[in-house]
């Protein structure tokens, strides 16, 4: 009988444990299907649709040389699982596990249902760290790296099956302006890794804040792990090979690659969050939090904020650097939820679906907790509200990145660049060739400070937080050390604990 390999956010042949799986029970038929509903929906936008049009035309070119064409489809999954089981009698499919959105889980379920009525077997194999049906974080990370260190999936050398035709696949989305944007598919992923391993990588620690170095310095990996053109254990067993080459070096590798390895096990860490939870897509983790800013945002400040017109230049300069590139270095990332969340008192549910559309690696089990963290909605971690003109100073300082994205300041002196008002010409420029600032900097940091510091005193506060900790927190390991390279070590020894998520980890790959 034939088995059914269903490609979802797994676009390779490397490292594949489900067509592993497969070839080795027989003949394989390898399926893929652009669901036009998913494309539908608000968190998803043309840029990422072109990423995996590419990324599916590569993995088709890897399938057709080992021997079995991919087939492309499009629309209802069980739909389309009808129509082939009725050409090809096959009695499984296998797959690897999701931690997608709620428009995922419920497709998964109805494909479940389709399998039952069918008596066709559905696998779903672990592609990732992250664990189904856990019931707490006590030793995931265990589980987690004893997974990173298992042995690859093995590449088939052929395959055998039956030569179906494709659709055509027509643009599912609306049109997407993203010059920038990164070609998707399996070999610029492994060009992108092969030279931030050997050339770009070796500031990785020392850069990765600013988006001035951090374009260079990050990997750019992060839409080819969302779309599973590379697998995770693929880069964090080339990153400890490259480890053990550099070991006792001097030139920065060291710790830049330990701060990767890093990164990539909080990825894993962070796709848990949305896997035990997944009602936080929509519900804010702490249910204290749920009514504090208005369910229908200030439209004014929201479209100032979409479109990179708040008059705060380091803000605008980094959301029309995002809408050009579709990538943005962590920090930034932060920066711009911080300051839609806290200075403009908006809800990270509308800015979020926003967010999620402009990022071409858009990975829900990251974005959904990592909107709530920087909302400080999660009742676990430290409130942090990013002062924008600090970090355009900081991580901007001679002003070109804001300079080029923000060209109606010219002439703003350097030293009132990320300030603007503050200048004595600001009323040449101000309300006429760019916009006077949405709220005053200052004054609106403290009093968002004051409203979400007030939610959080009470007893019934510190009972539902205690269970979010127990849930959701990173533990520490046998040598008292968190998933991350930062984390202090305990000052007694004792068992392993929960721990409240105080460091500002990134994703800046």
């Amino acid at each position: 009988m034939t088995t059914l390999v269903w490609f979802k956010r797994d676009l390779r042949v490397a490292d594949h444990p489900a067509l592993a799986r497969a070839a080795a029970i027989g003949d394989v038929l390898p399926l893929y299907v652009f669901e036009p509903a998913y494309w539908a929906e608000p968190d998803v936008s043309g840029r990422q649709f072109e990423f995996v049009r590419e990324s599916v035309t590569v993995l088709a070119e890897y399938l057709a040389a080992l021997g079995v064409p991919l087939v492309v489809r499009v629309g209802r999954v069980v739909d389309i699982l009808d129509s082939l089981r009725a050409r090809v009698p096959f009695d499984r499919i296998v797959s690897h596990e999701e931690t997608g959105s709620g428009w995922t889980y419920a497709r998964d379920r109805d494909v479940a249902a389709w399998c039952r009525a069918q008596g066709v077997l559905w696998e779903e194999l672990a592609q990732s760290g992250v664990v189904r049906r856990l019931n707490g974080r006590d030793g995931w990370a265990k589980q987690r790296n004893a997974f990173m260190r298992e042995p690859q999936a093995a590449t088939p050398v052929a395959l055998t099956g039956p030569a179906l035709p494709s659709d055509g696949v027509p643009c599912l989305t609306a049109p997407d302006h993203c010059p920038a944007r990164q070609v998707g598919g399996r070999r610029m992923a492994m060009s992108l890794l092969g030279s931030f391993l050997v050339e770009r990588g070796q500031t990785y620690r020392k850069d990765m804040s600013s988006p001035v170095t951090g374009a260079w310095s990050c990997s750019r990996l992060s839409p080819y792990l969302a779309f599973g053109c590379l697998s995770g254990r693929e880069a964090s067993q080339a990153a400890a090979m490259r480890q053990r080459e550099v070991k006792g070096t001097r030139a920065g590798w060291g710790g830049s690659l330990k701060s990767f390895q890093a990164r990539l096990a909080w990825r894993d860490h962070f796709m848990q969050k949305l896997e035990d939870e997944p009602a936080l897509e929509h519900r804010c983790l702490h249910s204290a939090y749920e009514d504090m800013r208005p369910k229908v945002p200030d439209a004014e400040r929201l479209a100032a904020w979409e479109t990179g017109e708040t008059g705060i230049p380091f803000v605008d300069a980094c959301m029309r650097y995002l809408a050009a590139t579709g990538w943005m270095n962590f920090r930034m990332r932060s920066m711009l939820m911080a300051v839609a969340s806290y200075h403009l008192w908006l809800d990270w549910r509308v800015t979020g679906l926003h967010l999620a559309r402009r990022f071409t690696d858009f990975e829900p089990g990251i974005h959904w907790p990592q909107s709530q963290m920087q909302s400080g909605t999660t009742g676990m971690n430290t409130v942090r509200i990013y002062n924008p003109v600090k970090q355009g100073k900081d991580q901007d300082p001679t002003g070109v990145f804001t300079r080029q994205w923000c060209p109606e300041l010219a002439s703003v002196p350097d030293r009132f660049l990320q300030e603007p008002w503050l200048w004595e010409g600001a009323g040449t420029v101000l309300g006429k060739t760019y916009p006077a600032p949405v709220v005053d900097v200052l004054d609106a940091a403290r009093r968002a400070r004051e409203q979400v510091w007030a939610v959080r005193r009470g007893g019934a506060f510190r009972a539902e937080a205690k269970e979010v900790i127990h849930k959701h927190a990173s533990r520490k390991d046998s040598q008292g050390h968190f998933v991350n390279d930062r984390a202090a070590k305990p000052k007694r020894k004792g068992p392993a604990s929960p721990a409240r998520d105080n460091r500002q980890m990134g994703f800046e790959f």
